[in-house]
């Protein structure tokens, strides 16, 4: 099982995977949203924003979110470190029901090119 800190480095390395990301995926990261990745088997929850194609952790609380964010994924430790480094496909995971991605359509449209 993924600890908290490898986690959190995996959050780390997909903001700097983003951000060296070009074209399309560069075009659908450039939002300004809040955002937040719950850890359902660590029960614990990152927040922070989307800005500028970056993903930037302002806090880890346990427990699901307090607030609602505008992006809000969740998903094991495990599979969130698995799908940074390129193991589990986020659109079959996804569609498994493994990892769950919950926006508003039209950054969900937005997206989309990330998936």
């Amino acid at each position: 099982m993924a600890t908290i800190e490898e986690c959190r480095t995996a959050l780390d390395k997909l903001s700097d995977n983003l951000a060296g990301a070009d074209g399309g995926v560069r075009s659908a990261a450039a939002l300004n949203r809040s955002l937040s990745c719950r850890i359902t088997d660590l029960d614990v929850t990152f927040t922070g924003r989307l800005e500028n194609g970056r993903i930037t952790v302002l806090d880890t609380q346990p427990g699901p979110p307090r607030e609602k964010a505008e992006i809000r994924l969740t998903m094991t430790g495990d599979d969130l470190v698995a799908m940074v480094d390129g193991e589990l496909n986020f659109a079959k995971a996804w569609a498994a029901g493994r990892v769950k991605l919950e926006a508003g359509l039209r950054d969900m449209l937005r997206l989309r090119s990330l998936l």
